[in-house]
């Protein structure tokens, strides 16, 4: 008789069980900025919502600030690093190709043969990768997973881009998830439209710069670095042209209406963004808004944990909280769901 392949016995319901955020060190206001990209701190301001930001000090690495951030997470789930079984890290600005973040940080966290992966999604990272998560538990793949989202985006600014260098800034979130007894994470609304690549990109390829370090090298002009460049306008078009449809498919997968919601997170790209989709969604008056752009700027993977965090350490949101979590940026790529919100320390 043929062998049975056998499969691990499945979980009904997931949720967040604890939240975790690093904010690097250094406060960077937009008196900081304006001088290069000739601008003001009320155009800043107006424009983006954006007062301040964090830039990484060269202590606070991808992996450190991950580490950080994940130590908060796992007490804030009362919950030892070896009881993870697999870690799963977004970010967009790893320096290396290999090894993955998440291999080092779950060595760093003590971890011994866990699973880990990244995940590169841009400013949709921390959602992709929260899918990834809930969905190996519900499989049984996983008995608790590690989700961190983290950026140290201001090494790839150019500091006289008028469109970026004000925008961009660093930080990490992470979140345990794991089995409940209530479902605690709805199924994730996901996709991408590579058409709008040129939106949000690197600049130029590696192999590209290369190429100029070895011209250089050879005698001729002086490489120019990669960095991120945004057209700030066709996001703007896109979010508040699209991204409805996608909040309403997140609400309509987990069979909750906006009149439900006790909070929105979107992406901290931008307050005009948030406050048009605050408008077209009719989210009631009573539900928490995240606005963490105003002191952290744009942390792209990181920037929803840390809005979370946010409202909950203000008191505007609490555990337990019915909220629409919306990630979205380069791809350009969005993912959405709906969540409990999680216990802090």
């Amino acid at each position: 008789m043929p062998a049975h392949i056998t499969t691990a016995p499945p979980t009904v319901h997931t949720a967040l069980l604890g939240l975790g955020v690093y904010r690097p060190r250094r406060v960077v206001p937009n008196s900081e900025i304006v001088e290069r990209i000739d601008s003001t701190d009320e155009w800043i301001r107006t424009r983006s919502g954006i007062a301040t930001r964090h830039w990484a000090d060269s202590d606070e690495t991808i992996v450190s600030m991950s580490t950080a951030a994940a130590r908060d997470a796992l007490a804030a789930a009362s919950m030892d690093a070896d009881q993870i079984d697999a870690v799963v890290l977004a970010t967009s600005s790893q320096m290396v190709l290999g090894p993955s973040a998440g291999a080092v940080v779950a060595t760093e966290l003590g971890m011994h043969n866990t699973a880990a992966y990244d995940v590169s999604a841009g400013c949709a990272g921390f959602c992709y990768a929260l899918g990834n998560a809930s969905s190996l538990v519900r499989a049984g793949q996983a008995r608790n997973v590690l989700v961190i989202g983290v950026e140290r985006l201001s090494d790839l600014l150019d500091p006289t881009d008028r469109s970026c260098a004000f925008i961009f800034a660093d930080g990490a979130g992470a979140a345990v998830v794991g089995p409940s007894d209530s479902e605690g994470i709805g199924p994730v609304a996901w996709g991408s439209d590579g058409s709008q690549t040129d939106a949000i990109k690197q600049d130029k390829d590696f192999q590209q710069y290369f190429g100029e370090v070895d011209a250089a090298l050879a005698g001729g002009p002086a490489p120019v670095r990669p960095y991120i460049r945004m057209n700030g306008a066709a996001v703007f078009r896109w979010a508040v042209t699209f991204l409805e449809s996608a909040c309403k498919d997140a609400l309509t997968r987990s069979g909750v209406s906006v009149e439900d919601l006790d909070a929105f997170v979107p992406h901290q790209a931008n307050s005009r963004i948030t406050d048009a989709l605050v408008r077209t969604l009719g989210l009631p008056g009573t539900a928490a808004v995240a606005r963490d752009i105003a002191e952290t700027g744009n942390t792209s993977a990181a920037s929803i944990p840390m809005a979370m965090e946010q409202l909950l350490r203000s008191g505007e949101s609490k555990p337990g909280d019915l909220a629409l979590l919306l990630g979205f940026g380069a791809g350009l790529s969005y993912a959405g769901q709906v969540v409990r919100m999680p216990e802090i320390v």
